[in-house]
């Protein structure tokens, strides 16, 4: 009975330590995917290589328990090199990759048509079934912002609450629900 005992803490230990994981699709295959089930959207994370708060982002962030949940659960998650040189169609658009004349790395054909003027990393946009554009979002975001934000496309609640409002009930009205649907309530 002590060794059973034991083994639990043990495996607790184990499982308390380990990180929650977004299931990332290439961009190649995501192009060429349809959601289906519970999966309304696509999500894309243009980042870079030498992009610190992707970085950040991604240790922080994508592994939180509540993040990953609502990615893997609702969304045809993409991490996407905003610089690499993958060949690809999105909603009927061919993009591809580029380098400038000095050989350094250019922005992404695909980034610079989501992104416009405004290209800086990390950004991420949300885009629904059929790949077309619902928003983007630019900056480092905590984990809890994160989760917000996402439930607040994902729920439809975008449809019904200025984000400011949404944000000031979140806490209390909001994420008792969000988590029992995830299977994260405490």
């Amino acid at each position: 009975m002590k060794k059973i005992c034991l083994l639990l803490v043990a495996a607790l230990a184990l499982a308390s330590g380990v990180q929650a994981q977004v299931n990332w699709k290439p961009i190649v295959e995501a192009s060429t995917t349809t959601p289906a089930g519970d999966q309304q959207f696509y999500f894309v994370d243009y980042s870079t290589s030498w992009c610190g708060w992707c970085k950040k982002m991604d240790k922080e962030t994508f592994s939180d328990p509540v993040v990953s949940a609502i990615l893997n659960r609702y969304f045809i998650p993409v991490h996407f090199d905003a610089e690499g040189n993958d060949v690809f169609s999105w909603n009927g658009t061919k993009y591809t990759g580029q380098t400038q004349a000095n050989g350094r790395k250019a922005p992404h054909g695909f980034t610079r048509a989501v992104l416009g003027q405004k290209i800086g990393y990390p950004s991420f946009a949300i885009f629904g079934s059929k790949q077309n554009l619902v928003t983007v979002l630019q900056g480092y975001y905590s984990a809890y912002d994160f989760s917000m934000m996402l439930w607040y496309y994902v729920s439809g609640d975008n449809t019904r609450y200025a984000f400011e409002s949404y944000r000031e009930i979140f806490d209390k009205e909001i994420k008792p629900g969000m988590m029992r649907t995830l299977g994260l309530q405490k």
